[in-house]
């Protein structure tokens, strides 16, 4: 909608985990670093946690793209799976045939994991929000990562988690996957100096050219309130460009900025409610939402 007003080509600051989008800076070049050196070492299991909206999807999939042709990458963003469930995902993903011989899907797997190896190949499972994959679930990923040869592991994990992914790992019941986590990283939220370097970096892969459009009034109200959580800022950043195209001006101040906070607040109140998919829009983003379109089409 203010794309062209401003000069983009995209959307800036969209919630989807696009990977050209990716910070480099901080906590995540270091988190990718760290797990990209991890898998090199050959290390069993590997976790990343970080809170609600700090961008464990995005460093995901930047790692899966990250990674070279010796490596055989496997993501599964659905943790709420039974053990046999596992499986069968993992099964089809290292291209196993599933026969009507259940019993025998973990020698498969084992079978295929020991051929790819041979030829060369890494292998690397990804999975998503591990915080709630289920107890028996988790063990079965323990066991299934017994595989290996004299020399390293056939399948090495790479689990992804909210902090509550830590307290579960403290149980009695599987402290034995505990114990096999060499490699650990907290993301943290983003700092206010690298917060500004953030909201430009993604103004200009959307294409933006100028000088940065938020001054630093509307960027600290922005750092306040969104606590230097990516996707909070990005909600923000949205609403405030969105509050600026719609009044005519070319700079987002302070008074878009609380636009933005204010609508955000009211959305959350309403959302949690009524409908939690709505997080976006409330009824005063909707009157927003009609100036801005009318401003445009004038335009």
């Amino acid at each position: 909608m203010y794309q062209r007003y401003f000069g983009l080509k995209q959307a800036p600051f969209s919630l989807s985990p696009d990977t050209e989008y990716f910070f480099a800076y901080g906590h995540y070049a270091q988190a990718l670093n760290t797990l990209l050196v991890a898998l090199k070492t050959g290390e069993g299991f590997i976790k990343v946690t970080g809170e609600v909206g700090t961008g464990k999807t995005l460093l995901c999939r930047k790692l899966l793209n990250s990674l070279h042709n010796d490596y055989l990458t496997i993501y599964l963003p659905n943790p709420l799976l039974s053990p046999y469930g596992l499986q069968v995902a993992l099964a089809e993903e290292l291209g196993v045939e599933i026969s009507h011989f259940v019993h025998r899907l973990q020698s498969l797997i084992s079978k295929r994991l020991i051929e790819l190896t041979k030829a060369g190949k890494k292998i690397v499972l990804c999975i998503d929000e591990v915080q709630a994959m289920p107890d028996e679930t988790l063990e079965a990923l323990r066991l299934i990562t017994n595989l290996e040869t004299e020399k390293r592991k056939l399948l090495q994990v790479v689990m992804f988690g909210q902090p509550e992914l830590d307290k579960r790992l403290e149980q009695v019941k599987i402290r034995q996957l505990k114990q096999r986590i060499t490699f650990a990283y907290t993301i943290e939220p983003i700092d206010r100096e690298g917060m500004k370097s953030y909201i430009q970096h993604r103004l200009n892969i959307a294409g933006y050219k100028g000088v940065l459009l938020f001054d630093d009034r509307a960027l600290a109200l922005i750092y306040k309130n969104s606590h230097g959580i990516p996707r909070l800022i990005n909600i923000l950043c949205h609403k405030a460009l969105m509050a600026c195209f719609g009044k005519g001006n070319h700079l987002v101040t302070a008074i878009h900025a609380k636009q933005a906070i204010e609508d955000t607040r009211t959305s959350q109140q309403w959302t949690r409610r009524r409908f939690p998919l709505w997080s976006w829009i409330s009824g005063s983003m909707t009157a927003m939402l009609l100036v801005a379109i009318a401003t445009w089409k004038a335009g």
